[in-house]
């Protein structure tokens, strides 16, 4: 059974609740971006930390995603608005304490410590909240759209707040350009304020047992579902392929190769006009592939394709030597790889959000989020194993090696048979909030 083509279709656009989430997802990721650049500077510059201290700082920035799986648990158990929120004031509720310990002359970097890790945890709840509230704003054929303009407002939000953050830290010092991250969140909290859509409630019974039994019930879930165990288990292989590439890739651009600071920031700055650009026509690319019934409705091919371009994409990088062509090489070839990777990915979420279970949304993502961050230490970590053996250019070459190995996995399943998006699973949930819905 496939998804139904008939009857006016309108976009994710057209639907108010669906604009108040982007605009929140964008407010939060512009100000967060802010924040990535003034919380260490601060430390550095201000409090005078230790090389130590600045990467226990980052630890403990990255520590609460190893939570991913009982947030999960939590969005699917209790209404996702109310986290949304929630999370959104914590975080700026913790961040507004740094410019006032500043400015009383009390800030020290165990407060950082703390804030750090509230700010992780709130991003963390934050996430698996919006990412699973999604499917119930929009109609199945509306995510891949949906997907798209947030793929699109997370690159450009991140650009923005990265370039705002360090002209903030050089104007108005560090402690002052946090405050621009605590305006965000609560742009953010009001924005989640005015979504309206009815959610379906947790039976009674789940809210008295304990999140170990929900979280094992959505890894069961999640291995059960053929297509999207495969899809998790490709996005978890390549992650840990490109992390074993990216843990000597600008080491290899910047020392073996030549590349100048300059050179290697207009690379990589391509490589993100790249992936904005593949955000933005991540709906278009299924048009022209020819796969999927509608404009809006996510390619199975095109995730395949963004699988086998990346592995491809790595051979410029073995070949390349000093000299200005090879770096125009490398920025063209990286702008496709993120290109692909982005459209590919927009796709593939938007296939999930259609084939789970409205009951598991919170839980199948936290499990994708697990097992593919959760891959990049063990990948960074055996990198540097295999340098011990292996010179740089090798260990690349096997980190390339294992990007073709997802692309294997999404071949032999049920995602190469797909020619048209199959109908979302039966249940009892809410339908999708239509435009005026409260």
């Amino acid at each position: 059974m496939t998804v139904s083509t008939r009857g006016p279709r309108t976009t994710a656009w057209a639907i108010p609740t669906f604009r108040y989430l982007l605009g929140s997802e964008s407010a939060s990721l512009s100000g967060s971006a802010v924040s990535a650049i003034a919380l260490p500077a601060l430390a550095v510059l201000e409090l005078h930390a230790s090389t130590g201290e600045a990467a226990v700082l980052a630890f403990l920035g990255q520590l609460p995603s190893t939570l991913a799986l009982w947030a999960g648990a939590l969005s699917d158990r209790y209404a996702k608005r109310p986290q949304l929120i929630v999370s959104d004031l914590a975080a700026a509720a913790a961040l507004a304490t740094v410019p006032a310990a500043a400015l009383a002359g009390v800030l020290t970097i165990g407060q950082l410590y703390v804030v750090s890790l509230v700010l992780g945890a709130a991003k963390v709840q934050h996430d698996a909240a919006a990412i699973s509230l999604l499917p119930g704003i929009v109609e199945p054929h509306q995510l891949q759209g949906a997907n798209s303009r947030l793929g699109a407002a997370s690159s450009v939000a991140d650009s923005v707040g990265s370039n705002a953050g360090a002209a903030l830290v050089g104007t108005v010092g560090p402690a002052r350009s946090v405050l621009a991250d605590v305006a965000s969140f609560l742009v953010s909290a009001v924005l989640v304020w005015y979504i309206r859509t009815p959610e379906p409630l947790a039976h009674s019974s789940t809210k008295h047992r304990s999140l170990g039994r929900d979280i094992a019930e959505g890894v069961r879930y999640v291995i059960g579902q053929p297509t999207i165990r495969t899809v998790i288990a490709a996005l978890s292989t390549l992650s840990f392929g490109l992390a074993i590439t990216n843990t000597y890739w600008a080491y290899h651009l910047l020392t073996t190769l030549g590349a100048s600071p300059t050179a290697f920031e207009v690379i990589m700055g391509v490589g993100g006009a790249g992936s904005l650009a593949g955000a933005l026509l991540a709906a278009r690319i299924s048009v022209r592939i020819g796969v999927g019934p509608t404009p809006a409705e996510p390619a199975p091919a095109a995730i395949i394709i963004g699988f086998a371009v990346s592995p491809v994409a790595q051979v410029p990088l073995l070949l390349a030597g000093p000299g200005r062509g090879w770096q125009i090489a490398l920025a063209a070839t990286l702008a496709v790889q993120l290109f692909w990777a982005t459209a590919s990915g927009v796709s593939q979420r938007s296939l999930r959000q259609i084939l789970c279970d409205p009951r598991f949304q919170g839980r199948m993502q936290a499990v994708s989020t697990t097992v593919t961050a959760g891959s990049r230490p063990l990948a960074a970590a055996t990198a540097g194993a295999l340098t011990l053996l292996l010179d740089v250019r090798a260990v690349l070459a096997v980190g390339a090696l294992l990007q073709v190995v997802p692309v294997v996995l999404l071949v032999a399943s049920p995602v190469r048979a797909l020619r048209d998006m199959p109908a979302p699973p039966d249940s009892p949930a809410v339908p999708p909030a239509r435009e005026g819905a409260s």
